[in-house]
């Protein structure tokens, strides 16, 4: 297994839209296993294809509190159960060192893969259902950072700019 490199915001391949996937392969799985290393490695809770320069529609996560159940989600999907929305401050393992409120739906039905390209659904509500939510995003070239005001993503940006100016 490898650990992969996280692209950082503002990188513009965060914003490309992973396509489907359609070959569920030994390939496929060296790569699910490599972004579960990496996810983990990184001390976080979920991890797209997207993040990594791959740009399929596929992500991790693992809520659990000892990280041992994971869950890998292909060609994902949700539909809002509730409307009622929760907040969590959410963080980004592609925007390093912050933190910002972010409100989403509360409870979510997912559809999706699994790494046999079996069909899978499960309800999510709570941190489950926001991470779900926030990697689902990353496919579809959104950050949570969208979410927040104009000038605190600015305000962000600019950080992590000179932040990977000082590594480069």
């Amino acid at each position: 297994m490898a650990i992969l490199q996280i692209l950082e915001f503002p990188d513009p391949r965060l914003r490309k839209i992973a396509a489907p996937v359609t070959v569920f392969d030994a390939e496929l799985h060296v790569f699910i296993d490599d972004l579960l290393e990496t996810m983990y490695e990184a001390e976080g809770i979920g991890l797209a294809a997207t993040q990594v320069n791959v740009h399929k529609r596929l992500l991790v996560l693992d809520v659990s509190e000892n990280k041992d159940s994971p869950h890998v989600l292909i060609n994902p999907s949700f539909e809002v159960i509730e409307d009622e929305l929760t907040e969590y401050d959410e963080g980004c393992l592609s925007v390093p060192g912050f933190y910002e409120t972010v409100s989403r739906p509360k409870t979510i039905k997912v559809s999706a893969q699994n790494r046999s390209g079996a069909s899978l659904e499960l309800d999510a509500e709570g941190i489950l259902s926001t991470c779900v939510q926030h990697e689902i995003d990353h496919l579809d070239g959104k950050l949570f950072v969208d979410y927040i005001s104009a000038l605190k993503r600015t305000r962000i940006r600019h950080k992590l700019e000179k932040d990977q100016k000082k590594t480069t």
